[in-house]
């Protein structure tokens, strides 16, 4: 049963004067494939582990490219608008720039507290004002479950 199917689209001739308004965007479907390798793309490139990168896509979204969350977070790994902006992605909801921003926003919080994966993964969550204000993970349920979830994911990726 593993026969392959020829599938051949016939062109839809345009009229001369067509021209796109602008680029077409990237479907909003996330296969295994393209998703595979925009992670390794990005975690490449942000010297990030691919599991950690995916197991954050998996606390925040589920792998829900459309996500939204009550907060307003968008897509893959879960981005405010304004910090989309901020790190570059213009559509959040466009797999490729949403990883693109979360992985670069990750390294971010690595990077400021000293490559410590709790303490980044809580930023990641709650911000980092309300880590370094309690000195460690904040004592909300929600980050202290959601590092848990991430950290033993990793495991489960990896």
């Amino acid at each position: 049963s593993n026969k392959e199917v020829k599938i051949t689209y016939e062109r839809i001739p345009l009229p001369k004067t067509y021209k796109p308004a602008q680029p077409p965007m990237a479907p909003k479907i996330v296969t295994d494939g393209t998703l595979r390798d925009i992670v390794k793309r990005y975690a490449q490139y942000y010297a990030l582990p691919e599991p950690l990168v995916y197991a954050v896509i998996r606390a925040e979204s589920n792998f829900e490219p459309n996500a939204v969350s009550p907060a307003g977070a968008r897509g893959l790994m879960q981005l405010m608008p304004s910090t989309a902006k901020s790190l570059g992605a213009k559509d959040a909801f466009n797999p490729e720039e949403n990883v693109m921003a979360g992985t670069r926003y990750l390294k971010q919080k690595l990077d400021e507290f000293d490559g410590n994966l709790a303490l980044a993964l809580a930023a990641y969550n709650a911000g980092s004002g309300a880590v370094r204000k309690y000195g460690g993970i904040p004592p909300y349920q929600e980050t202290q479950a959601y590092v848990n979830k991430v950290i033993k994911s990793i495991d489960y990726m990896a």
